[in-house]
């Protein structure tokens, strides 16, 4: 059919009628495809806006004027106090002991979603996005941090992990050149060495408060800042990563600087800032800390007060009068589920417990290492002495 026949004609001009008549919903179907694969990206402008907003909030002033802490401890675990094993029920029971007049609670994985739903749900905070994230996580360790901060900040009190012990009766927590009134959150050096800032492993682990044993009043912007800064680190990795937040899985040092000592540490430092009129509050100031220090309400203790006896950080031991709590460790199985970086012959760096000898001998033999080949590496691995019983 030669190509200036009216049929011909006839053809392309329907065609080209249809192709007009779709031309737009495709468009439409395309502009939904890039806009989807790229949401993180277009949505960043509103995320930033909300965050600014959220910002002004945690500055809001406090509302803590003329109340105290309350007498109220708190533990989570696996179980209720009933089911639990010698060791736990050892530690668990010099809390109601050295303070019977505090009411002491535990809250267990049975329960827990029960309560989060209760205190951020409809009939109380409204927070539909905290419960759904709450249920949604499957990493024990994640819930166990993060349930934690949600107790404090629905009703406070004072909050420690099942595996440590109390030696000091809480009152002793607050030191009598203060009032009660006057502290809003009690809180303690864990790690203070800052020598080594800039090591590619423990730098991000060595300037860091204690989150095994805390206080505070309830409802302390500090606490939802952190909540909402565990939130956002959440939903960021599961989009580096590409799955469900139900579906990540971390590894040690993510989990610290996610939810553990790291992310904790980083709340409590912007939110002195923030409550300090944007004059920057940072870890210079709780460096060799002597004694006690309060910045705008919070507490800061030092090493020694909820982690001595740990052979680093000049952490004293847990016979002096200022060690407040003994923390036994036996609960803290979960970095065996959440590994480390493990060098092939000379296994973690962590190991060192912060010794400058250790640390620099364990850099050096890994630079050294990355320079043999890979038959020397496999020979000296073989040849490496299996580990003592």
């Amino acid at each position: 059919m030669p190509a200036h026949s009216p049929i011909a004609s006839h053809f392309r001009s329907k065609l080209t009628t249809q192709v007009r008549r779709v031309l737009p919903a495709y468009l439409v179907l395309i502009c939904l495809f890039i806009f989807f694969c790229n949401t993180h990206f277009f949505t960043a402008p509103i995320r930033a806006a909300h965050k600014y907003k959220r910002e002004l909030r945690y500055q809001q002033p406090l509302q803590t004027a003329g109340t105290v802490i309350p007498r109220k401890i708190w533990q989570t675990w696996k179980t209720g106090p009933l089911a639990f094993e010698q060791r736990d029920s050892d530690a668990a029971k010099t809390w109601p002991a050295k303070n019977p007049s505090y009411r002491y609670e535990v809250l267990t994985d049975d329960n827990s979603n029960q309560y989060v739903e209760w205190h951020y749900g409809p009939k109380g905070f409204n927070r539909p996005d905290i419960v759904n994230l709450y249920r949604e996580l499957n990493i024990t360790i994640i819930k166990a941090d993060l349930l934690r901060y949600l107790v404090m900040y629905a009703e406070g009190g004072v909050y420690a992990d099942i595996d440590v012990e109390c030696l000091r009766p809480v009152d002793r927590f607050i030191p009598e050149r203060y009032s009660e009134q006057e502290v809003d959150m009690i809180i303690g050096v864990e790690i203070d060495e800052p020598a080594f800032v800039d090591h590619p492993i423990l730098g991000s682990k060595c300037k860091s408060f204690c989150q095994w044993t805390f206080a505070a009043k309830p409802r302390l912007p500090v606490m939802m800042r952190l909540i909402e800064n565990i939130q956002d680190w959440l939903h960021e990795l599961s989009h580096e990563k590409g799955v469900a937040v139900s579906q990540l899985e971390l590894d040690f040092n993510e989990v610290i600087s996610g939810t553990g000592p790291s992310a904790f540490t980083k709340a409590v430092l912007e939110q002195m800032t923030a409550q300090n009129h944007g004059k920057p509050v940072t870890w210079d100031l709780f460096h060799n800390l002597a004694e006690s220090r309060l910045v705008n309400g919070m507490l800061v203790l030092n090493v020694e007060a909820f982690a001595a006896g740990q052979g680093h950080s000049d952490s004293g031991n847990h016979d002096s009068r200022g060690a407040l709590v003994k923390h036994h460790y036996h609960a803290s199985g979960w970095p065996t589920l959440h590994p480390r970086r493990n060098h092939p012959m000379y296994g973690e760096v962590e190991k060192c417990n912060w010794n400058l000898e250790c640390v620099a001998q364990w850099d050096k033999d890994v630079a050294e290492w990355d320079t043999l080949s890979k038959e020397e590496q496999d020979k000296r691995i073989a040849s490496k002495p299996p580990p003592p019983k």
